[in-house]
């Protein structure tokens, strides 16, 4: 059988390649945001609208539902109540 050995990196070494590694990071990071196309104000305006108003219809439905649950839940004990008296 032969014996594989395999070098293990320094201290130092492996601590070089973390701060190597998060500079790469940094610079990969600006390279894609170089790529970025950002909307323009009438676009934000436009999308910002849109989802305020789904938002409110969002908002609206479960104020309707919570409503009618409530009705629903309330009526049942009447009628629970009602039939226990």
């Amino acid at each position: 059988m032969a014996d594989k050995s395999v070098k293990k990196k320094g201290f130092f070494a492996k601590v070089k390649g973390f701060f190597v590694g998060i500079g790469k990071f940094f610079r990969d990071t600006v390279s894609e945001m170089k790529k970025v196309v950002w909307p323009g104000k009438k676009q934000v305006i436009n999308n910002t609208l849109v989802v305020l108003v789904v938002v409110l219809i969002a908002a609206i439905v479960l104020v309707a539902l919570d409503a009618l649950f409530g009705f629903a839940i309330s009526g049942l004990f009447q009628l629970l109540g009602g039939a226990a008296a």
